[in-house]
């Protein structure tokens, strides 16, 4: 089930508001990592979008370990939308583990900041999940299944984004976020 952020992530609402101090509370503090899959729902990507995720994960694997998951957009070709949301979220479904800390990127979900995503990435592990899935949705979004099963739930940005645009940004993000635990010089 989707939750609150600043509530369900971390009991003691240890992350920083927005306009709060930026600082992660892990910064230069020794961190598990957890590895990271991101599940995309999409057709084909463009040749310009893999170059930067390549690049992006290729700059995440000194810090952890990252799968890129491609997840076919319409598995079954559906003439209804609901019949392809329903599709979509069983084959992301089926992908996902049971003690997998799920984050669903959606443009309904927390708005949050690159300190709070960094704080999610560092207390993933606290939470007693062995792998960090991020989720992004098809043309039509999430399904119900995939919505219930996230252990919450955030958006990018408050413009609505293009998978393979939200997935650039995702990934620039998870990078920042280790460069913030690592009290690297990438953020400021």
């Amino acid at each position: 089930m989707a939750v609150s952020l600043s509530v369900s992530l971390f009991a003691t609402n240890s992350i920083p508001s927005p306009g709060g101090t930026g600082r992660c509370k892990y910064t230069g503090q020794s961190v598990r990592a957890l590895p990271i899959r991101v599940f995309t729902v999409g057709k084909k990507r463009s040749p310009a979008v893999q170059l930067l995720v390549d690049e992006y994960a290729s700059k995440l694997r000194p810090y952890c370990a990252v799968e890129d998951v491609q997840v076919r957009s319409n598995p079954r070709n559906a003439r209804e939308k609901q019949a392809q949301i329903v599709d979509e979220d069983m084959a992301v479904m089926n992908l996902i583990r049971p003690d997998d800390w799920v984050v669903l990127l959606d443009e309904h979900g927390t708005d949050i900041e690159s300190e709070e995503m960094a704080e999610l990435i560092g207390g993933a592990a606290d939470k007693g999940a062995s792998k960090l899935s991020f989720c992004i949705g098809g043309p039509y979004g999430h399904g119900s299944k995939l919505r219930e099963r996230a252990n919450i739930s955030i958006k990018l940005s408050s413009l609505v984004l293009n998978h393979q645009i939200a997935l650039v940004v995702l990934m620039e993000q998870l990078y920042r976020s280790w460069t913030i635990l690592k009290g690297q010089k990438y953020h400021h």
